[in-house]
């Protein structure tokens, strides 16, 4: 009987070979949904490997206000990058894989503290295990953000690296679709639509549905979805994250040669030029990656005092106030009581709010908890 990988390399191969159009979209749908059932018992076989004493994985411990992982080919120059901008120390020199662990350093920027990681070299294969590749992914998806490390002289490298972090359940600069199944006990695949449908149809959706295993659900699509959204929203374990990228190494490239490689990058990716050897745009790099992390300021006023506009609390733009007292200390959340905000997200100044109220750059905030 083959093996798992072996099942996936067949289906995978067979996807590779099938010419993709408007007609074929059902058939590779229902493919990648095969493919997507076998991913997810194989990780839970190595889940269940790894509790009986299987390999060693990353050990990393999340600090700062965001973690961004440097994704890149090994010598693209992410040791180089990671101790200009952080006070991390890693090694470097001029093989591929100096870095064989993962390596944290923080970068304080504008008030934030960013963890930067810097991780062993991706390569072609690497979501299949190869080169530690499921432990260094494993990574990624965890951090808030990848900085993808490319030079002016191996086109195909984001390509490949690209198709790693996509194999591996990453989504980049990709908003999750508004697809919602429900499961019912009966009454078959019911699809329900807001708009018209013009990639798929009802019977298609059902099919690939089924491959994973429903016999009844009640299906709401709000846009018009491929094949590949729908699997995306069965399996589950999809990451939704943000991606910028960094063209290193332009001090020893020909503008012919930037504009070359610049070429073969995705369309509306934030991209910046630097040269990590050379210091060459690093601290337009630094607001580089603080901008594009989504932070916002939030500044506290501690109840019958001052607000303190010197020194606002960092934090990410989708923060609530819960999220805010937990940065805090957990006790805030344990025995809050209300809070009053005065800023863009109140409706008049010190309106009282609870913990789910959605905050806005500049907010001025104050907690009021109860008395022990």
């Amino acid at each position: 009987m083959a093996t798992i990988e072996e099942q996936i390399k067949a289906i995978q191969a067979e996807i590779d070979k099938t010419q993709k159009n408007k007609a074929t979209e059902h058939h590779v749908g229902r493919l990648k949904a095969k493919i997507a059932k076998l991913k997810i018992a194989r990780e839970k076989t190595l889940a269940h490997a790894k509790a009986s004493g299987g390999g060693k994985g990353f050990e990393v411990k999340k600090s700062g206000d965001a973690t961004v992982a440097l994704v890149g080919f090994p010598s693209v120059g992410k040791s180089t990058l990671i101790n200009q901008v952080t006070d991390a120390k890693s090694e470097t020199a001029g093989y591929a894989f100096t870095t064989l662990t993962c390596i944290p350093g923080v970068m304080e920027h504008r008030g934030a503290k960013i963890q930067i990681l810097d991780l062993p070299g991706l390569i072609k294969g690497a979501s299949e295990g190869k080169g530690r590749g499921r432990e260094i992914l494993n990574v990624v998806r965890s951090s808030d953000m990848v900085l993808y490390i490319v030079d002016p002289f191996q086109d195909a490298h984001f390509r490949v690296l690209h198709k790693e972090l996509e194999l591996a359940g990453m989504r980049l600069n990709q908003g999750k679709p508004p697809v919602f199944i429900t499961r019912t006990e009966r009454g078959g695949i019911d699809v329900r639509s807001t708009v018209e449908q013009t990639r798929l149809s009802n019977p298609e959706i059902s099919d690939i549905i089924r491959e994973f295993g429903y016999t009844s659900a009640v299906v709401t699509l709000r846009v018009d979805v491929s094949a590949e959204q729908i699997v995306d929203i069965l399996a589950g374990n999809r990451i939704y994250s943000k991606a910028v990228i960094a063209l290193n190494k332009i001090d020893i490239a020909t503008e012919e040669e930037i504009v070359r490689a610049e070429k073969v990058l995705p369309d509306g990716w934030p991209l910046m030029r630097i040269s990590a050897f050379k210091g060459t745009g690093l601290e337009e790099l630094k607001d580089f990656i603080y901008d594009n992390l989504g932070f916002m300021r939030v500044y506290l006023k501690p109840q019958g005092q001052e607000a303190d506009l010197v020194e606002p609390l960092i934090v990410k733009d989708t923060s609530t106030v819960s999220e805010v007292c937990y940065s805090l200390h957990r006790d805030f959340v344990r025995k809050f009581r209300f809070a009053r905000v005065k800023g863009p997200s109140a409706k008049f100044d010190w309106q009282r709010v609870g913990l789910e109220h959605q905050l806005k750059d500049g907010d001025l905030l104050t907690i009021i908890t109860k008395k022990s």
